[in-house]
């Protein structure tokens, strides 16, 4: 999914409820700059930005990542192309800091968001933490990840999982300096 797709459908779901920028950005702690930015130039939002304008519109995030809906169960096989979203924690520059994959973006109204998030190494050792209501669980497939969580550091490695509360400053990141793979299923609630 291109990130034009995410803007577009933000602008006419904004219009839609008549709500403008200005009101946008008082409610989702954004800046003006930032929602033209997503808006207009189909800049990417991080996953706290869209979760934070999802939560501003009264909106499951899942509406801006759908391309179809199924009120039923979703299967998504392991041998289908699942189509990518790559999301940042840091500027626009770099955006390849996590892949996301969805696992069910064809549900129709679901509350959860699973994911498989491909995290690859930053080169940047200072990492921005974010926070957004909800919560999230996170497996590892692959390698390694930390956690900065609030001001504890946490390590998880092939196996682990840990589950937390979004709304405590965070960040995800792969450890070790080398490519890591998670199941992650995220929580906001509507």
């Amino acid at each position: 999914m291109s990130s034009n797709i995410i803007g577009k459908k933000l602008k006419e779901f904004r219009e839609f409820r008549r709500i403008s920028r200005e009101d946008l950005t008082l409610k989702s702690n954004l800046t003006a700059e930032q929602i033209e930015k997503i808006e207009e130039e189909g800049v990417m939002p991080s996953l706290g930005h869209l979760i934070k304008i999802s939560r501003a519109l009264g909106v499951r995030i899942g509406t801006f990542l759908d391309d179809q809906t199924q009120p039923g169960p979703v299967i998504t096989r392991a041998v289908e192309k699942k189509s990518g979203v790559s999301f940042s924690t840091k500027n626009e520059s770099t955006r390849e800091h996590l892949n996301f994959f969805s696992l069910a973006q064809d549900k129709f109204g679901r509350h959860m968001e699973p994911f498989i998030v491909e995290i690859e190494p930053s080169r940047e050792p200072d990492y921005k933490l974010s926070t957004h209501e909800g919560e999230e669980f996170i497996y590892v497939l692959e390698g390694s990840v930390e956690i900065n969580y609030g001001k504890d550091i946490y390590r998880i490695n092939k196996g682990d999982s840990i589950y937390l509360d979004s709304i405590v400053e965070h960040n995800v990141h792969a450890g070790e300096n080398h490519p890591a793979k998670i199941l992650a299923v995220v929580y906001t609630p509507f």
